[in-house]
C-alpha cells in the first residue's frame, strides 16, 4: 500500500440500517450460502467416490464446484455476520485481500468454464481423437492453467490497487470490498488505474465469452448432419452450469451455485 495512506479500516454501509431488515438479510444469505456449499460439496464428493464419473467432464466439474465454494466463502461468511452488527468494518489490508481472492477464484472459474467448453468441442467434433487429446496429463495441465490464469489476473488487479494512497474518507456504500467502490476512496487521480483494471478484467471476460460462443457455434454446426437423438444427447452434455455463465458477465458477483451435468481422467 502507498506510504501516504493513513486509512487503516473501511466501513460498509451494507444493505440497510434497520436491524430487523438486517436479520432477514442475514438469514437469507445464510440459507443461500449453505445451499451453495452443500450443493457444490455434494458434487465434489460424488465425483470423487464414483468410479463411473471419472471422465474429463466430471473432472473439470469437480474443480468448478470447488472454486465456486471458495468464491462464495470469500465474502458470504463476513456478510452474514456483518448483517447482525451495527458497525460493519474491515481492515484496509483485509479489504485488499478480499479483492485478491474474489478475482483469483472468479478468474479461475471463468478459465475453467472455457476449458470445459474446449473439452465438449473435442468430445463432439473430434470423438476419435478424444482419448489422445484429453488424457489425464492434459486435463491436469488445463486445470493448472486455469488456476494460474486466475492468479495472474488477480495479481494484476491487486497490484494496481496497492499503488493508490487512501487518506479518507473510509466509508463505502457496499456490503463487501469491490474494486470500483474502493477506488472511490483513493485520494489521487484513479482514471488510468481504473482503465487498466477494466482492461484487465474486461479482456478476460470478453475473450473467454468469445471462446465459449465460438466453441458452441462449431459444435452446433457439426451436429447438423447427425440424427435428432444424437443431437439431443450431445447437447445435453453442453449445458451451461446454472450461475456458471455469470462470471463472464459480472466477475464480482456474490453467491450463485454452479452445477453441470468421455475417457478416464484423474
Amino acid at each position: 500500500m502507498s506510504d501516504t495512506s493513513n486509512v487503516t479500516e473501511i466501513l460498509f454501509l451494507g444493505f440497510s440500517q434497520n436491524q430487523q431488515v438486517q436479520k432477514v438479510i442475514s438469514a437469507m444469505f445464510l440459507l443461500m450460502y449453505t445451499a451453495v456449499v452443500l450443493g457444490n460439496g455434494l458434487i465434489v464428493v460424488t465425483i470423487l467416490v464414483s468410479k463411473g464419473l471419472s471422465s474429463p467432464m466430471y473432472f473439470f466439474l469437480s474443480y468448478l464446484s470447488l472454486v465456486e465454494i471458495c468464491y462464495c466463502s470469500v465474502t458470504a461468511p463476513k456478510l452474514i455476520l456483518d448483517a447482525l452488527t451495527r458497525r460493519k468494518v474491515i481492515s484496509l489490508q483485509g479489504c485488499v485481500t478480499q479483492i485478491f481472492f474474489l478475482h483469483f477464484f472468479g478468474g479461475t472459474e471463468i478459465f475453467l468454464l472455457t476449458v470445459m467448453a474446449y473439452d465438449r468441442y473435442v468430445a463432439i467434433c473430434r470423438p476419435l481423437h478424444y482419448k489422445a487429446i484429453m488424457h489425464p496429463q492434459a486435463c491436469g495441465l488445463l486445470v493448472a492453467a486455469a488456476w494460474g490464469g486466475g492468479l495472474l489476473h488477480s495479481l494484476g488487479q491487486t497490484f494496481l490497487i496497492f499503488q493508490l494512497p487512501f487518506c479518507g474518507p473510509n466509508v463505502i456504500d457496499h456490503y463487501f470490498c469491490d474494486v470500483h467502490p474502493v477506488l472511490k476512496l483513493a485520494c489521487s487521480d484513479t482514471f488510468l488505474i481504473s482503465l487498466l483494471i477494466i482492461v484487465n478484467g474486461g479482456s478476460i471476460s470478453v475473450l473467454s465469452f468469445a471462446v465459449l460462443l465460438a466453441s458452441y457455434a462449431v459444435i452446433l454446426h457439426s451436429l447438423r448432419s447427425r440424427p435428432a437423438q444424437g443431437q439431443r444427447k450431445a447437447l445435453s452434455t453442453c449445458a451451461v452450469p446454472p450461475g456458471g455463465g455469470w462470471p463472464l458477465l459480472h466477475p464480482l458477483r456474490l453467491c450463485l451455485s454452479a452445477a453441470l451435468r468421455h475417457p478416464p481422467c484423474g
